[in-house]
């Protein structure tokens, strides 16, 4: 098959669920093109490991709600611009658009008038992500989520096959938006251990002689990382811990504000922002660390996701430290300790617990990298990816 990704939040070789998807398709013969946004002043139009990638200049960057107003209509018709030229050469069959947003669903709605097929790939939930980043509260916000989750439905029904990323969105499209089961393949964000594994770390922060903490991923409001810094404060006051340096690695929109929160927290002589990191690199961050973290606080959207980092750091043997969600659980069973939700000083005290205890670290980072590699890499993730593609060859 000829297929057509779109991806409007990240560019295509900084998106790991993307860029793994398109070389799965590509090595299993498929012809794979890829729409995303530019970055670092890349070409256009270029071949990437077989795949053809179609680049639109990222929009200038606003602030706020008008700002992702800006952002996703302009890349809706960039998008769709792209999409034009990519018809014409080297063609495709289906449209396979990863949210979000969810209006990516307008280009595929506008290809299956010509008989292509469209696949909905649900990487996250439009109307809980949005709630999460601007409340709830005030007739346009609530409007806003009435035509999130509109949208949502719309693209679950047009779709001719759904990939959800985890049990509970398939509930969500199942029991929200209508889908009969037999629509929806479950292809979880499994880390690919070809690229994934123990490496050299980072002599810089290896060489502080202390307990390394990690942090890697992005560094959105939404993801956390302002609750690490006050856990961490909690650390340092409260139990009277100075034997850590935590790493932060990875960019995002609220870079800036959380280093201002760090040294307003006194944490300078404890924590480093990296910035963001190559993907090459993953592997030299998260080995270089004794403990690793993920501090999204539970709410209505985290509870429901799967989070990747959650997966990169089993598969390297690393004991992780995180909130008490559903999710979490089903992914590191007994490779992660669990705080209780939304209880900063707790999670300290968490982290204090497997600083004291190396052999308890090691045993966890063991049961973690075995769940990984016989349940939940990525070797075994893409056979449900090509299962879905299956389904669709056999509708054609």
């Amino acid at each position: 098959m000829r297929v057509l990704m779109l991806v409007e939040n990240l560019p295509f070789l900084k998106d790991v669920r993307v860029f793994q998807e398109a070389t799965a398709l590509a090595e299993n013969e498929h012809q794979v093109s890829v729409i995303c946004q530019n970055d670092s002043n890349k070409p256009w139009r270029e071949t990437v490991g077989g795949i053809h990638v179609f680049r639109y200049p990222a929009p200038l960057p606003g602030g706020g709600f008008l700002g992702y107003l800006w952002e996703y209509g302009y890349s809706l018709v960039a998008m769709f611009l792209l999409s034009l030229v990519a018809l014409r050469n080297p063609g495709f069959d289906i449209i396979h658009a990863s949210n979000p947003p969810d209006i990516m669903v307008f280009i595929g709605a506008f290809y299956k008038l010509f008989g292509k097929r469209f696949i909905f790939d649900h990487h996250d939930l439009a109307p809980e992500l949005y709630q999460v980043r601007f409340g709830d509260q005030g007739r346009a916000h609530r409007l806003t989520h009435r035509i999130l989750m509109l949208l949502e439905k719309i693209s679950c029904r047009l779709a001719d096959h759904i990939i959800a990323t985890n049990q509970s969105f398939k509930k969500i499209e199942m029991n929200r938006c209508g889908v009969p089961e037999e629509r929806i393949t479950i292809v979880r964000n499994g880390p690919d251990l070809d690229r994934l594994a123990l490496t050299d770390p980072v002599p810089e922060i290896q060489k502080k002689g202390k307990t390394i903490l990690g942090y890697l991923g992005t560094v959105g409001f939404q993801d956390g990382v302002d609750v690490l810094l006050n856990a961490l404060a909690h650390l340092t006051n409260e139990l009277k811990r100075n034997n850590y340096f935590c790493m932060i690695a990875g960019g995002g929109d609220a870079l800036p504000s959380l280093k201002l929160q760090a040294r307003e927290l006194g944490l300078d002589d404890f924590v480093v922002f990296t910035g963001w990191i190559k993907p090459a690199e993953v592997a030299k961050y998260i080995s270089t660390a004794d403990i690793c973290l993920t501090p999204e606080p539970p709410n209505r959207l985290n509870r429901r996701l799967t989070i990747i980092k959650v997966m990169e750091y089993m598969a390297l043997g690393k004991p992780v430290v995180a909130f008490d969600m559903p999710e979490h659980r089903v992914t590191a069973q007994d490779a992660a300790v669990y705080a209780d939700p939304n209880d900063e000083l707790d999670f300290a005290h968490k982290i204090a617990f497997l600083m004291d205890d190396p052999e308890k670290r090691a045993a966890m980072g063991n049961l973690g990298l075995k769940r990984i590699k016989e349940n939940l890499a990525w070797h075994h993730q893409k056979e449900h990816l090509f299962a879905a593609y299956s389904t669709l060859s056999a509708q054609s």
